[in-house]
Formats: structure tokens, sequence, C-alpha cells
């Protein structure tokens, strides 16, 4: 497991390009037939994935990092699949997983073990995971079936829809908050008006993208903004006081996921447009 220690509000200013990716950008996240997990000390965030092809993966603890027996001794975790078909067996119940479905799994479940339908084209499960102190119940929910809130106008570049998983009025959860947003073809911005929500965290995970396409991230106080590069299946971290925004070549999706102190969906600080700089 990778452990990052995040600059603060007032470092982040003083770094380069490749200072500020090492920083916040997750580049190679998803590896064949392994699990790969980043530690961020921004919330005690897990983020990770799984890529299983001829065998199962099992999402396991780091003893030294997590000082627990298993994953989810302590935590919670929302799974999403980006890629084909595939399952996942939870304490021994099995959850089919399609392309975006999403399943929670609370604080007290000892094993998770993934598994993909086909090699040829596996099943790409992104996690996020938090601290938990307190159980939920698994639940599994189908992308298909998923509530869905469209936002935007072409004339802003944004047409988009909100897919809510795991929310207040949703999959209940101890603090994450998870969901995806899907950009119509011709939009590019998404999130905004900016915003920044002192009271939780956020990262993203771009995705849908081809190789010649790319996503601008943009970054930073309102005041002191950056932008990232972001490419297909990258994710980037981003701190409380950081807005979280951005445009790109082409149509995207992305996975957002939060954990922090109020897991309201609405509770943001909005950054006007004259404010950015």
């Amino acid at each position: 497991m990778e452990v990052r220690y995040a600059p603060n509000e007032e470092a982040y200013q003083r770094m380069t390009t490749s200072e500020l990716r090492s920083a916040f950008v997750i580049e190679n996240l998803f590896r064949q037939g392994a699990v790969t997990m980043l530690y961020s000390d921004v919330d005690r965030l897990i983020v990770g994935s799984a890529v299983p092809k001829d065998r199962p993966l099992t999402i396991e603890a780091s003893k030294k990092e997590m000082a627990a027996e298993y994953f989810l001794e302590r935590r919670e975790i929302g799974v999403i699949n980006i890629g084909g078909e595939g399952k996942i067996r939870a304490d021994g119940k099995e959850f089919r997983m399609k392309n975006k479905d999403c399943l929670y799994l609370g604080k007290g479940v000892k094993t998770v073990e993934c598994s993909s339908g086909d090699a040829k084209r596996p099943a790409l499960y992104y996690f996020a995971s938090f601290p938990a102190h307190q159980a939920f119940p698994t639940a599994h929910a189908k992308f298909s079936e998923a509530s869905k809130t469209p936002l935007g106008s072409s004339e802003q570049a944004n047409v988009r829809t909100i897919t809510k998983f795991i929310h207040a009025d949703g999959i209940k959860s101890c603090q994450l908050v998870m969901g995806l947003t899907e950009l119509e073809k011709g939009s590019v911005w998404n999130t905004m008006p900016a915003h920044t929500h002192q009271r939780r965290m956020e990262v993203y995970l771009y995705f849908d993208m081809d190789d010649d396409s790319a996503a601008v991230h943009l970054m930073g106080k309102p005041n002191e903004t950056r932008g990232l590069f972001m490419r297909n299946q990258q994710a980037v971290i981003s701190p409380p006081w950081s807005i979280h925004c951005g445009a790109g070549t082409k149509s995207y999706s992305f996975v957002w996921a939060m954990g922090g102190e109020n897991q309201e969906f609405s509770d943001m600080d909005a950054v006007g447009m004259k404010e950015l700089m």
C-alpha cells in the first residue's frame, strides 16, 4: 500500500507540476491481476482497485498501515465496477456486479473476494474506504435501477447526469458518500460553479476517456488555482480547502467519493465565477 501525506494549502502554491502530481494524482491505479491501494492522510482515505483476471482477488488489510486483521475491521468501503461484468463475494454472499453497479460493505465484513466473468474483459473494481465507528448493512445498487438527476445546459457545455449511490437518502453509511457523473456528448465542464467543503474531502476517478483525450482538473484555493491533466482511469485527491472541477477535450465520466464530518450532498461552500483566479 502506498502512503501519501498531502501538502497544506500554502505549500502546494510553491510546488512544480510533477510535485503536485506526486502529491495528488494517482496515475497507475488499475493493474491487471492485482489489488492496488493508496492510503492518504486526508481523512484517512484508502482508495484502490482490483482487476481480477483468471483468479479471484481478495481485498486484505495491510498490517503495517492499517494494524487490522481484516480490511473492514474498522472501516467501510464503496465499490463501483467500471469494467466488464463480475462478482464480489462478501462473507459468503455473492453480488453480481455489472458495469457501473455499486456495492457498499460496512464495518465488520471479514472477507471481500472479487472476480471477473470474462478474463478478456475483466471487471475493474474501483473502491474508496474511510474509517467507520458504526456498522451499516451491506447494500448492492444496480446502475440500471439507480435514481439519476440530470443537470446543466448545452449553453454552459455541462449537460450531465448524476447518479448517487451512497448518501443520506440512499445507501446508508458511516461517513462515505459515493456516486458517479456522466457528461453528455458535446459537454465538457464538471462541478461548475466551483465549490469547496471544509467538512469533508473528495476524490475523483476520471474514466470513459479514449487515449487521445484528457480532462484538466482544477484544484487549489479559489484565488490560487492549479491545473492537472488527467488521463483515463486516473484519480485525484481533493483536500477540504481545494476546489475540484474541470473540463475535458471530450465528454467523460467520473466517480466521486467523499468522507468527513457531514454527509449532506448539498453541504458545500460555493465559489463565485469572479472569485476564481
